[in-house]
């Protein structure tokens, strides 16, 4: 096992940084079994209702009009930090 964790290791030292984003997400979805899951779900193939027709009408229309509100200034509005939300996450 070492040997392998020495060649990942050599493996990951000769990747670009988008290359090593992509490998540190991949990894990170391994480990969790959460994530891991929503990676293999299935894809939701129920059709649409009329009431979901409209909400996403309705969105995109206000999306037209409205400056879109980021996460950072969401989270700044209730007060809490990228750090704290991720911590929380991950005692789940």
């Amino acid at each position: 096992m070492a040997a392998d964790k020495q060649h990942a290791h050599e493996l990951i030292d000769r990747l670009t940084p988008s290359q090593v984003a992509a490998v540190v997400g991949m990894l990170e979805a391994m480990i969790d079994p959460v994530a891991r899951a929503v990676a293999n779900a299935p894809l939701d193939d129920e059709p649409l209702s009329a009431a979901d027709e409209k909400a996403l009408d309705d969105a995109r229309e206000w999306s037209k009009h409205n400056q879109a509100i980021s996460h950072d200034q969401v989270l700044a509005d209730l007060g809490l930090t990228h750090e704290e939300v991720e911590r929380s996450q991950r005692r789940k």
